[in-house]
């Protein structure tokens, strides 16, 4: 039997993300505004995917439904190979061990140390103390920041802010982070370090990027780029 005969028999590559026909719209009184109208989106794992999108265009909603902090209207998701459409615990327990998020504002807890804030992204997940403890000096580590882990967050610069809250992500060794303007608060040049850092990470880790920016440079090391537009996906 020749490698070709063997290939064909093989499973085909799952994606850790699989969007199918997603609708989502708001209501605020009698008034119903559309958002997503039918998106459909595969992502790799390892992939380093970059959601390009005014505001308003749906973006931070796709993110929200890829993080299982909303639901969509109709329409199919599948994350790691689970569909969201089970009870809100378990849309609970997807986002607490299959995700990890990146925010514009890093969303640090100011009386927590560095150190502190990434064990606390771990507080929630079913591991000792010691391991706890290992993952958070290891992922500030990753990102630079090892040095300045019992720092608190007003003794930090924005960028030094956004590492950790990297670090955080990570630390939880999830199968996607989502990052939702991630270099939108950041000049120039700490932005591209960033960028560099994350792209850097998703290649050394394996994990999924998935994020959802104005910032062009992040094209760059894309390994896919959409474009969002009134609430459309486009490759």
């Amino acid at each position: 039997m020749d490698v070709a005969d063997c290939t064909e028999n093989l499973p085909a590559k799952a994606p850790v993300i699989a969007i199918e026909g997603v609708h989502k719209s708001y209501r605020i009184g009698e008034v119903v505004t559309p958002v997503l109208g039918g998106v459909d989106l595969e992502v790799y794992r390892g992939d380093f995917v970059v959601i390009f999108g005014v505001s308003g265009s749906g973006k931070t909603t796709l993110l929200n439904l890829l993080g299982a902090i909303d639901t969509a209207d109709s329409g199919s998701i599948r994350i790691d190979g689970e569909e969201f459409g089970g009870s809100r615990s378990r849309l609970i327990e997807v986002r607490r061990s299959k995700i990890g998020y990146i925010f514009q504002f890093y969303n640090l807890l100011p009386t927590l140390t560095a150190r502190e804030n990434v064990e606390m992204g771990l507080e929630l997940l079913d591991l000792a103390r010691a391991e706890v403890e290992r993952r958070a000096i290891m992922y500030l580590e990753k990102v630079g920041m090892k040095d300045l882990a019992d720092k608190y967050p007003d003794q930090l610069s924005g960028g030094e802010q956004q590492r950790v809250a990297i670090a955080r992500a990570l630390a939880k060794e999830p199968a996607i982070v989502l990052a939702d303007e991630p270099t939108g608060n950041l000049d120039e040049h700490t932005a591209s370090g960033v960028v560099q850092l994350m792209k850097d990470l998703n290649s050394q880790t394996g994990i999924t990027f998935v994020i959802a920016t104005h910032n062009k440079e992040l094209a760059r090391v894309a390994t896919k780029v959409f474009h969002i537009t009134d609430g459309r996906l486009s490759g």
